[in-house]
């Protein structure tokens, strides 16, 4: 073999190590988490969002993709089509009252 053929060990491995860096997802708050459940607000603060419309950029792990997922009616992903809920199911809802009623009105 010559020298010409020959690869160098150290290039090999930085090749591979750039693939394993992966690029940060970016990620935008949509919609409020105003009357959501307790679960997905812990959720979407453990993001690290803080307000709407605030993007970050976050590790692409499973951990985040899976909150990501959780959350997905809230929260745009760079890359993917965000499609806006038409009614709020993941809110608490709570029974309306019966006063009125048991007046007579």
């Amino acid at each position: 073999m010559t020298a010409a053929n020959k690869k160098p060990a150290t290039a090999g491995r930085a090749q591979g190590a750039s693939k394993s860096v992966d690029r940060p997802i970016r990620a935008t708050l949509m919609k409020s988490t105003i009357g959501a459940l307790p679960q997905i607000k812990a959720t979407v603060e453990s993001l690290g969002f803080r307000r709407m419309n605030q993007t970050r950029d976050l590790p692409d792990n499973p951990a985040v993709r899976g909150m990501l997922k959780a959350v997905n009616f809230l929260v745009a992903v760079e890359g993917t089509p965000y499609i806006r809920p038409k009614r709020s199911q993941y809110k608490i809802w709570r029974s309306r009252s019966n006063k009125k009623h048991q007046r007579g009105k």
